[in-house]
């Protein structure tokens, strides 16, 4: 097995994608979706991500092989799911490890599941249904220094993410004009079973410097899909993809719920069409986890899962990841 190298796919027997990376056990355990080479049709439904299984895979350290521990969970061992096993989460809590999943349910609508394992490799069983009141794709879990745990998610286009903004699910609704307020994240508390929402889902507010929404049309710093959660000097870290722009971006804020303030970009735009990251801190360095298409050579739907080492300015700020440098 060959070492992990930054900026280079850290498998290459599958192809991985949307990483997830958490630290259990003194590990990095990452939790990707994997991608299928299939003659499907692309569109922007997303109909070309046709994944249906989830593989974990582990390091030791930095430098380590790459193990993977096979797959942990598949689509037909979930009860109330059809298709499309996007991108995951996990995380860890009342002596349990959770992967959290979006899947089509049975009338083709996403909704987000919970898998439950007594180790972080899996493998994971599914609970029998998605989690009363989600929707939406890419879930991303930040349990809290307080026990508190908070589950981000949302995904405009494919992930269906406009035809939830009255609350219910309508398949004609459109997004917001592009002088009028971007759509934001979700989030929900969750119960300390870690299997429901506590409260309601809430949208999260990004604004700029001045306080003001960013709008629909500012594709450069919109949200579009991907949040992710971290904390780094008392401070909650909203990240995201910008989608059409192709860039990952991060907001600041106090609270794990908003609002945030606009900062900047992460990652410069990747071969390939999305982009989907996760942030780590392991042994006192801090690491970007992000996917690209160069081992496909450009395959929007094969995609392999790379990192790079994250650095922090004086004042807080991100410096920009300029990829495969």
């Amino acid at each position: 097995m060959e070492k992990t190298k930054p900026n280079e796919p850290i498998v290459k027997h599958i192809y991985t994608a949307d990483p997830s990376a958490h630290v259990f056990e003194g590990k990095i355990y990452i939790y990707p979706s994997h991608d299928l080479d299939h003659d499907g049709p692309s569109n922007d439904n997303g109909d070309q991500y046709a994944m249906e299984d989830y593989h974990v895979l582990s390091m030791d350290n930095m430098d380590s092989p790459v193990v993977d521990h096979g797959e942990v969970l598949h689509v037909k061992d979930v009860p109330w799911a059809t298709k499309q096993m996007w991108a995951p989460d996990a995380a860890f809590k009342n002596e349990t490890y959770y992967l959290f999943f979006p899947a089509r349910d049975k009338e083709g609508i996403f909704r987000i599941g919970v898998a439950t394992s007594s180790t972080p490799a899996g493998p994971f069983k599914a609970e029998e249904n998605y989690i009363p009141g989600s929707f939406s794709i890419d879930p991303a879990v930040l349990v809290d220094e307080d026990g508190r745990a908070y589950c981000y998610f949302g995904g405009l286009w494919g992930g269906q993410l406009e035809k939830w903004q009255t609350g219910e699910f309508k398949p004609d609704a459109e997004g917001p004009a592009a002088t009028a307020p971007a759509l934001g994240p979700r989030v929900a508390e969750m119960n300390e079973d870690m299997l429901t929402f506590k409260g309601e889902v809430k949208e999260i507010s990004i604004v700029d410097e001045e306080g003001n929404p960013i709008v629909a049309g500012d594709e450069d710093r919109r949200f579009f899909e991907g949040p992710w959660m971290h904390k780094y000097n008392g401070k909650y870290y909203l990240s995201y993809s910008t989608g059409t722009t192709h860039k990952i971006v991060y907001a600041i804020g106090d609270n794990p719920q908003g609002p945030f303030v606009f900062k900047g970009t992460i990652l410069n735009p990747v071969s390939g069409w999305t982009t989907h990251h996760s942030i780590v801190e392991f042994e006192d360095k801090w690491y970007l986890f992000y996917h690209d298409c160069s081992l496909s050579g450009g395959v929007n739907h094969k995609r392999s899962v790379k990192y790079a080492e994250l650095k922090y300015n004086e004042d807080g700020t991100i410096q920009t990841v300029i990829p495969n440098k």
